[in-house]
């Protein structure tokens, strides 16, 4: 008899920044999270957080640290040599616009341009927010 497994979903993830308040007014730009799920203050630890998410239930919580330091890899592979979340990937419906929508209008740092992904139908590109951060950007077919 095997063990009950514990059913999950995808509830949100969290990214350490170095300004919140720009990190917060960039991924509303960019990616329409713009509606605040929380805000938490803890002055003793001198860390702020808010968790922003978009209509269609993406969430992210960006947390801020004096002191914190950025990890910024130049691409995707380099980011692997530490064991840890290497980027954030957001599904988009048209990559071609997305991606020149994030990189011209947002100031997004391109990091590789849209191509063919390993599964059919599938394309990516990387893009970096503005403190460094890899985001993936994914289209698939539309069936």
């Amino acid at each position: 008899m095997g063990a009950v497994k514990t059913p999950v979903r995808f509830h949100h993830v969290s990214l350490s920044v170095g300004d919140l308040s720009a990190q917060e007014a960039w991924y509303g730009e960019a990616f329409a999270l713009t509606h605040v799920a929380e805000r938490l203050e803890m002055p003793e630890m001198g860390v702020r957080t808010v968790v922003l998410s978009d209509t269609a239930g993406l969430r992210v919580e960006f947390v801020e640290r004096p002191g914190s330091s950025p990890v910024s890899p130049a691409d995707p592979f380099a980011a692997t040599v530490a064991q840890t979340f290497t980027h954030l990937a957001l599904q988009v419906e048209d990559l071609d616009a997305a991606y020149a929508r994030l990189t011209v209008e947002c100031g997004a740092a391109p990091v590789s341009p849209p191509a063919p992904g390993v599964t059919e139908g599938m394309r990516y590109a990387y893009i970096a927010d503005p403190e460094g951060n890899l985001l993936e950007l994914i289209e698939t077919s539309r069936d």
